[in-house]
This record gives structure tokens, C-alpha cells and sequence, in this order.
């Protein structure tokens, strides 16, 4: 041992930085509803609450197609298992081990139970991207290079490009059209708010069925990349298995949102078009204009 820990091991804990892109997001989308809020008794008449209603819902669909293409939480499983922590030591610790994927790469943590095993702080979160300008398989190397904890290679081994598993590329492409799609998505929302504004409401409604459907498409990506065959993750007695995380169930309900809120105003449009512009707060003159 070497000032407690194995010489070929320089880097005894390495933790991932703070990721603050989803931060920022959340912060500007709350910064646009504290101004509506602020504005809001400036409104007069019965169409307050309705002008309020459409903003927050413009807000909330925005903050969530923007969002999800930075979240690692597409796909998630946790196990927790008695497991070796290093290479060519024979200590094993018990610790809650995470696989979280998203949609430009991997990120596995690991934390002990409790944390402070093996003279250590086993409290361990690392990413390994596979995105079109990241290598995944240098960002492993570098792994190894540093020591990390077998568990976190093991796993991270799995999705490289010369494992048997295979999974590499049907995740990696998968994740790229799912976050093209996306920001497709993004893109058809800013001109339904465009043209809500304007207002042009049939139009405004068929693009927020455009939305949705964008939506539902990166789902069906993700999906087809979720269902590949896969190689078992075993620690001992005890596999990981994942599923769908958060970030799926979240784009598949605002994309249902967005899919009931196309189609009603596409049908008040075409049945009931006063109480459509009593919705948006429209008199009978602009609405016929």
C-alpha cells in the first residue's frame, strides 16, 4: 500500500462535476412565469385567467422539450450488492449501484453502504458520453487510467463498441434522432406560440399536433434502442435490471398534453369557434379578421 491505497491506482475518488444546464433552463422558464405573475392584474375581464392558464402551459411544454434533451434519466435501474471495489484486491464492499442512460450517454454511481468502506469515500458518479462529437471508448480508456472502482468499469464495458453485447450503436443513434426530433419539437412549439399570438388558432393548433407528434416519435427512437438484445449485469447473486426513468414518462405525458390541446382547439375551431375565442380572449371583429 502506498499512502493507503494501491500504487496503481493515483486517483483514489474522482466525483462528477455539477451539471448545470438543467439549472439554467429551470431558472429562465420560472424567471418568464414570475414576469406573467407579476403582469397579471394588468389583465382585465374574464379572459385573466385563461390568458394565465396559456402561458403557463406554453412555459411548462417549452421548459419540457427543452429540458429532457439534457437529462440522463431516460432509462434508470439501481441494485444494491456486494461487490469487489478494485482490481487484483480481494476486499469486497456493499453499495447501491445506479445505471442511469440518457440520450448523449451513460452515467453509473456508485455509493457505499455505508459510504466510508475500505479506508475510502465510495461515493462515485461518473458519465461516459456516446454522442456524435465524443468518443466513448476514450472516455472508458480514461477510466482504467484513473482506477476507477470495478464496478463502474464493469458496467461502463458493457456499452462500448467492442463489447459482445451490441448495444453501442442502437443507443447511440437512437439517442441522436431522439434528440433531433426533439428539437424539431422545440422548434414547432416557439411558431405555435408565434401564431397563438398573432393569432392564427388553426394553425397555432396544428402545430402543436406537429409537437406531439414529434414527441411520440423520440419515444418510438428511444424505445427501439431499449427493447435491443442486451447482456446481463450480474454482481454476484443479484442482476441490474433498468427501465423507463423519468424523463420518458414526463415526454410521453406532455406529448399527450400537447396532442389533447391540438385537437381541441382544432375542434372548438371548426364547431364552436366563439367560445375558442372567448378561450384566447379575442372579440367578434378580430376573430372574424
Amino acid at each position: 500500500l502506498w499512502n493507503g491505497s494501491f500504487p496503481f491506482y493515483p486517483i483514489v475518488n474522482t466525483c462528477f462535476p455539477f451539471d448545470t444546464t438543467q439549472a439554467v433552463i429551470v431558472s429562465v422558464f420560472l424567471s418568464m412565469l414570475a414576469t406573467l405573475i407579476i403582469i397579471l392584474p394588468g389583465i382585465r375581464g374574464r379572459g385573466r385567467l385563461f390568458w394565465f392558464l396559456r402561458m403557463v402551459m406554453g412555459l411548462f411544454v417549452g421548459a419540457v422539450v427543452l429540458t429532457i434533451q439534457f437529462t440522463r434519466d431516460w432509462e434508470t435501474g439501481w441494485v444494491t450488492a456486494n461487490t469487489s471495489y478494485k482490481s487484483f484486491s480481494c476486499a469486497l464492499v456493499n453499495a447501491d449501484i445506479g445505471l442511469h442512460i440518457g440520450l448523449a450517454g451513460v452515467n453509473i454511481t456508485l455509493v457505499g453502504n455505508p459510504v466510508n468502506q475500505v479506508n475510502e469515500t465510495i461515493n462515485y458518479n461518473e458519465h461516459f458520453a456516446w454522442s456524435f462529437n465524443a468518443d466513448y471508448n476514450h472516455s472508458y480508456s480514461e477510466g482504467l487510467e484513473r482506477g476507477l472502482p470495478s464496478p463502474i468499469l464493469y458496467m461502463a464495458e458493457k456499452f462500448t463498441t467492442q463489447s459482445p453485447c451490441s448495444v453501442h450503436r442502437q443507443y447511440r443513434i437512437s439517442g441522436h434522432y431522439a434528440s433531433l426530433t426533439l428539437w424539431m419539437a422545440f422548434c414547432t412549439w416557439l411558431l405555435s406560440i408565434l401564431l397563438f399570438s398573432m393569432p392564427i388558432l388553426l394553425y397555432g393548433g396544428y402545430m402543436l399536433l406537429l409537437t406531439a407528434a414529434l414527441m411520440l416519435f423520440s419515444l418510438l427512437f428511444f424505445f427501439t434502442a431499449r427493447n435491443a438484445s442486451k447482456c446481463p449485469i450480474q454482481f454476484g447473486p443479484v442482476s441490474l435490471k433498468t427501465d423507463y426513468g423519468g424523463s420518458f414518462w414526463l415526454t410521453l405525458v406532455t406529448g399527450l398534453l400537447c396532442l389533447l390541446l391540438g385537437l381541441g382547439v382544432i375542434i372548438l375551431n371548426s364547431v364552436q369557434p366563439e367560445k375558442l375565442r372567448l378561450v384566447f380572449n379575442l372579440d367578434e371583429g378580430k376573430g372574424e379578421e
